[in-house]
Formats: C-alpha cells, structure tokens, sequence
C-alpha cells in the first residue's frame, strides 16, 4: 500500500505499529464481547501512559492473562497476582492487575445475569455508531461520562471519562478518524 496515496489520522503517521493499528483496526466497529472487554482492560493498563507503550506490549499481556478469557482471568488468585507483577513483558501495575481480574469477574457475573457485555456497551447509542465532526480532537465526552459512571457503579476500574472515550474510538462506538483519514470513509461503511 503507497503511504502517500493515504492521509492517516496524525497520531498514527509515526510508528509502524500505531500506524497497522490505525489502519487495521482503531474504529472498527467491535461487536465481540471478549474483544470490547480486552480493550477496555488495555486501556486501563494504558492510564498515565502512552498509547504506544501498552501496543508494543500487547502480545505479552494476551500472554499473561490467558488470551483475555474472562472466564479465566476472573479465577485468578494470589499466585496470579505475584507472576503478572514479576513479568516484564507487561505493565506492572498492582493496582490494574487486580482491577483487570475483578473487571473478568464483573464481565462473568453480568454473563450469569443473562446480561451480554456487548449489548451493555452499545446500549449507551442504541447500537449505533456516533460520528464525530472529523475536525475537532475531545479527551472526554458526556456520552463517555455517562458510561464511565455506570461502569464504575458496577465497580469497574480505571474507566474514568477520558479512558472510556478512548476505548469508544478503540472499538469503533464513535467514529473519530479526522476529516481527510482515509479510514474515516471505510470505517463508517463497516458501521452501516
């Protein structure tokens, strides 16, 4: 693919592997519960981070917590917690260790509930994809506050409004690639 034919959102021109993920991936509409639940959890290993940073890792952290199964991670112990602190592979954050095996947990007994975790995330816009005007770049959204609060009332972790806004352009609820991404266009087509 000729680079120059394509404009790209401007965080992504940099780095071949923020750029596969641009391209690949960044705003596609994600309809996978275990999938909407692995990036929600990144995106918390991601706070006070860069991006960058939690991408090149991801390999390692599918490593560690056994491909991001819910039902797994959420049976997680002591022992667990002490290996995912020794691995260098990963962020080494207790704090995020533990909130993403009670966020596995939560997943789980929303399951048990009869409660599936994609009709939970796209419950907030009906299903639909929320387009934003391609020109003006938010941290944070009301629609990501209102999200952050019922997650959090559920007793998620690390989902304040900012990273719940980034993991909604993550997984494609809101199309947020710039006016002149070339992605912009085929992004919304996969959305209809």
């Amino acid at each position: 693919m000729d680079d120059h034919a394509h404009h790209r959102c401007g965080w992504a021109q940099s780095d071949p592997l923020m750029r596969a993920y641009h391209d690949e991936e960044w705003g596609v509409p994600q309809r996978d519960p275990r999938m909407l639940w692995e990036m929600l959890m990144l995106e918390g290993f991601q706070a006070g981070l860069a991006w960058i940073i939690v991408l090149r890792k991801r390999q390692a952290f599918r490593a560690a917590f056994a491909g991001f199964e819910p039902e797994t991670v959420a049976r997680f112990g002591a022992a667990d917690i002490e290996r995912l602190m020794a691995d260098p592979g990963i962020v080494r954050a207790r704090a995020k260790i533990e909130a993403t095996i009670r966020g596995a947990q939560i997943f789980c007994e929303m399951a048990e509930r009869g409660e599936d975790f994609t009709d939970f995330c796209w419950s907030f816009t009906d299903g639909k994809v929320v387009k934003s005007d391609g020109h003006s770049w938010v941290a944070s959204s009301l629609l990501s506050e209102r999200i952050s609060k019922e997650m959090k009332r559920r007793g998620f972790k690390f989902v304040g409004p900012t990273i719940v806004y980034a993991w909604m352009q993550a997984v494609g609820i809101v199309n947020d690639h710039s006016a002149g991404c070339f992605r912009r266009a085929e992004v919304e087509r996969l959305a209809s």
